[in-house]
């Protein structure tokens, strides 16, 4: 049962490569997936026990009908069918990783002291995009500590421009230079 998930994903992927549709599966794919985290999330609605196959099928149509490519919402909607809603995310999780893969995406680890903009952030995936020669997708962490400045960390490669980092080496090289 376990790679029920990956069932569901390699037969949506095999679909919408076929139909040259990767790229918006894989971009909505993610909104699903982002819809489904945390405790209000609609996949406990689509997991309760109490909540009728019916209601979970209006509820997915409702929310997503409008948004989603209907590849993705007949998968929703045959998983409500067989009652195996508990594996959509892991199937969509999967797809997503099968498609970056497919497309020769490379994830880039970006950290800063403040949450970047979405303007912030589509510069520096066509920075790294460029000096790499492929696309990248950023998964941005704040962390304070960091002070200011960004760390990226992709493909092997790490660079870290956050003023906690400058601070730390000022302060060795201060050390180093009194001894």
């Amino acid at each position: 049962m376990a790679d029920l998930g990956v069932r569901y994903a390699t037969a949506l992927f095999q679909l919408s490569e076929e139909r040259g549709q990767l790229d918006v599966i894989m971009e909505q794919s993610k909104f699903i997936c982002s819809t489904f985290e945390g405790e209000e999330g609609a996949l406990r609605i689509l997991t309760h026990p109490l909540i009728s196959a019916n209601e979970k099928n209006d509820f997915v149509e409702k929310v997503y009908g409008a948004v989603i490519h209907p590849d993705l919402l007949g998968l929703m909607k045959l998983a409500i069918a067989k009652n195996r809603e508990a594996f959509l995310l892991s199937a969509l999780t999967k797809l997503v990783d099968m498609i970056m893969q497919h497309q020769n995406y490379r994830t880039a680890r970006v950290v800063s002291a403040v949450p970047l903009n979405e303007s912030q952030l589509l510069k520096l995936t066509d920075i790294l995009s460029a000096k790499l020669g492929k696309k990248v997708a950023i998964t941005a962490v704040v962390d304070s500590s960091a002070i200011a400045g960004i760390s990226v960390h992709v493909d092997g490669y790490f660079l870290d421009r956050t003023v906690k980092t400058m601070l730390k080496n000022m302060n060795e090289s201060l050390r180093s230079a009194s001894q």
